[in-house]
């Protein structure tokens, strides 16, 4: 499965547009949004995918992005993602609590720990967990704007800089 993964959009569509084209054209089949959403608008860019949001540090609005996520065909929202894609265990969190994020990470039941709120790009393993951060969309900018697809079956991972 080639798993689309996008953080902390802070309401940039332009942007958020462009990463779904991104992730249409690379054959993504499912998306996890890290967090940061901001605000309900950038919901409904969504329509049509099967994602999994999960709440960040900035999405003050949570009644108003639950009621958005609701309307959509194929999506939830939480503060955490739990799942067991192609047979490997996944979690994501935005990681705006460290100790919440350290869990995930150090419990070892995962194989992949998904997360933003740095804005900044990561790949790393630890005791056995991948550690992707797909880096930022909008917001404060550290480095370019990017995504990630993950092939969950065989680990490949592409991160995908947008232009500009």
């Amino acid at each position: 499965m080639k798993l689309g993964i996008l953080s902390d959009t802070h309401n940039d569509v332009d942007n958020t547009e462009q990463a779904l084209d991104i992730l249409r054209g690379r054959g993504a089949e499912r998306l996890i949004h890290c967090g940061d959403l901001t605000t309900p608008r950038i919901v409904a860019l969504f329509d049509g995918w099967q994602v999994d949001f999960v709440f960040g540090n900035m999405d003050k609005q949570r009644g108003s992005l639950e009621e958005a996520v609701d309307a959509l065909a194929s999506a939830s929202i939480g503060e955490v993602f739990e799942a067991t894609l192609d047979g490997m265990r996944v979690a994501a969190y935005h990681g705006h609590d460290n100790d919440r994020l350290y869990g995930l990470i150090y419990q070892g039941g995962y194989d992949f720990v998904l997360h933003g709120h740095t804005h900044r790009r990561r790949d790393d393993r630890v005791m056995g967990t991948r550690v992707i951060n797909p880096g930022a969309l909008g917001g404060t900018r550290h480095e370019r704007r990017s995504l990630c697809v993950l092939d969950v079956g065989n680990g490949s991972l592409e991160v995908v800089k947008l232009d500009g």
